[in-house]
Formats: C-alpha cells, structure tokens, sequence
C-alpha cells in the first residue's frame, strides 16, 4: 500500500469516526435548543387568552430573548474557548432547559418578558459556540456538511415542536395547568438530560477523544491546523479587535437582514397556518405547520451538498434568500387558500434553512484561528438582532385577523440580505481545497 493510500485511508476513517460521535451530539443540543427558544409560537395559541396577550405583546415577547442573547454571546464563546466546550455547552442546556420549563409558570406579561430575557442569557453563545467546535474537528471541504448536519436541527427542531406542542395544547391539562404552561415545562426538561449527556461524554478537542486513536487524533490536528495561520496569542481587547473588520461587519449585517426573514417565519409560521382556516384545532394547526419544516430540511441538504461539490457559496446564498422572499410574497397572496399556501411556506423553508450551511462555510473561511471565536460570535450576535427586529415589526404591523401584512418587512430584509452578499467578491473553492473570500 503506497504511504499516499494509507494517508486517505487513514483520513477518510477518522471523518467517518468523528461523524458518528460528534455530529450526533452537537445536532441534538441544537435541536432543543431551537425548539425551547421558539416554544412560545405554539404555546401562545393557550397562553393569549389566559394572560390577554396580543400580537403585538406576542411579537416583543418573541423579540425580547434576542437582546439578552445578543448581549452575552461573544463573552460567551471566549469563555468556552478557555474552559473547554464539554464544560460549557452542558452549562448552556442545562441553565436553558431548566429557564424554559419555569416559563411554565409565568402569571403575567412582565414575568414573561424576565423569562424570555434571562432565557437570552442561558442560551447566549450556543450557536457561535458549535461553529467554532465544528472548525476543530472538520477541515473546510467536509465543513460545509457538518455545518448542515447542525443547521438541520433547526427543522428537526420545529418538526418536533410543531406535533409535539399542538397534541400538548390539546390534550394535557396535568395538576390544574392549562396545554400551554405543559408546552414550556415538556420542552424544556429534556436539554438540562442533553446537557447533563454532554458533560459526560463531548470531548473538547480531537486529542482528548478517546473514540479515536492517537495516530487518527494526530492526523486529524494537523488537518486542521493547516487551514489557518500560525495562532498569536492575544489580550482580550485585542481579540475584540475582530469586530472592527469591515469583513466581519459586511458578513454580520447582510446576515442580520437573514434572521428578521428567519425568525420573523418561525415564530410567527403557527398564526399563518391558523390564519388559513380558522376552525383549525391546535393539534391541526401543529400537523399542517411540521410541512414546511420536513420540505425545508430536504432542501437545505442538498443545497448543502451542492455547494460543497461545486465549491460555490456566494450564489446558493443569493439564490436562497431570493427563494426565501418569493416564498413569502406568495404566502401572502394565497393566505385563505391552504395548499398554495403551505407550497409558498415550503419555499420559504427552503429558502431560509438552505442559505445556512454555504454561509456558515464562507464566514468561517474570512477568520484567522485566532479570532475564530471572537468572529463567529461577533458575526452571530449581531445578525441575532434580525432575531429582535423580524418578530417584533411583524407583530406591531400585523393584527388579530390577518398576520400577513407583517410580512412585507421580513421580504424587504430577505432582498437586502441577497443583494449585500451579490457584492460579496469571493473565490471560488476548488474542490477540497481552501479559498480567500472578500468583502469589496
């Protein structure tokens, strides 16, 4: 066997290793992750008429975890960068799932604005956190997958929060607590097992990994390395620095445009689908909801494929969000009518979660080691505020009958996003090899 044949035998079985134990992890955190932050869509369906809230209070509701949240994420990774990310992602599930489950509790809207904040702050730095994980265990020509396989937990998310809130609405009722304080306490308990899982069983890094051997841990941190500059150490001011580049901003701003579309859709997806019919039950409602999610989550892999085979990021971006804007144009214009409807939710599915993963692939390829943690927190809090403006705008612009005249402002945004990142110069990827990207 040639020592070139043995190199790819040897690379190809620790990929396939790393995949097997680490992907599975990281995806499941992620999954209740999305699914506890974005709980309060199926479980305001109960909650409005027992606490009075409106869409606009449901709107600021949503928006107000993502203040907090954007607050705490960048501390958040350079601390997970120093303690290691075992210790850290499992204090994240942990603190997240237990403020989740208390949410259950809430008598009033103030208590539920605190709830939403100091869940803003459990969760801060999670997302970030797992891109730079990802980065030390996947070079760039395999990133682009793994980041999928992450971003996929976002449908998988709303998959199982879509069947599983909309039967708990209608039909658990335990001790006195109506459907929707059962959504919040149901959803939230299983991250504090996943995070108490992750503490016993995530390695930090590949040499600590104990599925792998030490020839395969070796081969792996040399892999990885090459893909970045030689690492300076640098004071904590220094590494803040990182937020001063116009690449970093560029990427971060176009993104913010990307979330309003995202979670102005996510949060607000169960008020649309009711709006087609509204003799719909909340189980119905639940069922109908999980469509666009499965369509999406198809869309999003092959597109996720696609760009890493071609090596093409900038224009499955572009493409996606201009996907993402049609969808949405025409949820509008078919909001009675429910199969065009949720055909035009698809595509808006496809649009929003299949621009990840080529994103992800080209922000992380702007950043040195260094500043990878710094910049991809930096890059996500920002956009984190589209997370803020998207619901917000649509709840104080949509109103009790129809919730479809929010959703021109999350169209704006999807436009804007694609036409930012058009300008993006980049080169492109040869296959399996790195590539310099940008900003003009």
């Amino acid at each position: 066997m040639s020592e070139t044949t043995a190199a790819g035998e040897l690379g190809s079985r620790t990929i396939r290793k790393v995949s097997k134990r680490v992907l599975p992890l990281v995806a499941l955190l992620y999954v209740f992750n999305y699914m506890d932050r974005s709980n309060i869509s199926y479980a305001q369906l109960g909650m409005q008429h027992e606490l009075l809230i409106t869409t606009a209070v449901f709107g600021t509701a949503s928006a107000i975890f993502f203040l907090a949240y954007v607050v705490f994420e960048i501390p958040s990774n350079m601390i997970m960068k120093k303690i290691g990310a075992r210790i850290w992602l499992a204090r994240i599930a942990i603190s997240w799932g237990i403020v989740t489950a208390v949410t259950g509790f809430v008598q009033n809207i103030p208590q539920l604005y605190i709830a939403r904040i100091v869940l803003g702050v459990a969760e801060a730095g999670l997302y970030p956190g797992l891109l730079l994980y990802l980065t030390l265990w996947f070079r760039p020509k395999e990133r682009g997958r793994a980041i999928a396989t992450l971003a996929i937990a976002q449908p998988v998310a709303m998959i199982l929060g879509s069947l599983t809130g909309g039967l708990i609405l209608d039909h658990i009722n335990w001790f006195g607590l109506s459907g929707w304080r059962w959504v919040f306490i149901l959803q939230g308990l299983p991250a504090v097992l996943v995070g108490l899982v992750v503490l016993a069983y995530l390695p930090n890094k590949p040499s600590q990994a104990r599925f792998l051997s030490r020839e395969e841990s070796e081969w792996l941190e040399t892999e990885i390395n090459k893909d970045y500059a030689p690492e300076q150490k640098e004071t904590f001011l220094g590494q803040l620095r990182v937020m001063k580049d116009r690449k970093v901003l560029y990427m971060a701003f176009a993104n913010l445009f990307a979330a309003c579309g995202l979670y102005g859709f996510t949060f607000f997806l169960p008020q649309i689908v009711k709006q087609m019919d509204p003799s719909y039950s909340a189980t119905n409602i639940g069922f109908l909801g999980v469509i666009p999610w499965i369509v999406g989550a198809v869309g999003m892999l092959l597109v996720a494929r696609n760009s890493d085979r071609t090596g093409e990021r900038r224009g499955h971006v572009v493409a996606m969000m201009l996907l993402a804007a049609i969808g949405l144009f025409g949820t509008i214009q078919f909001r009675h009518t429910p199969v065009a409807a949720l055909i035009c939710l698809s595509l808006v599915a496809i649009g929003v979660l299949g621009y990840l993963a080529p994103y992800w692939a080209l922000a992380s390829r702007v950043l040195s080691k260094e500043h990878t943690a710094v910049g991809l927190a930096a890059i996500n809090s920002i956009a984190a505020l589209g997370g803020f403006f998207g619901p917000y705008v649509i709840g104080k612009n949509a109103t009790a009958d129809d919730v479809s005249v929010g959703l021109y402002f999350p169209i704006a945004c999807l436009v804007i996003c694609a036409v930012m990142l058009s300008f993006l110069k980049v080169t492109k990827e040869r296959r399996g090899a790195a590539a310099a990207h940008e900003v003009v």
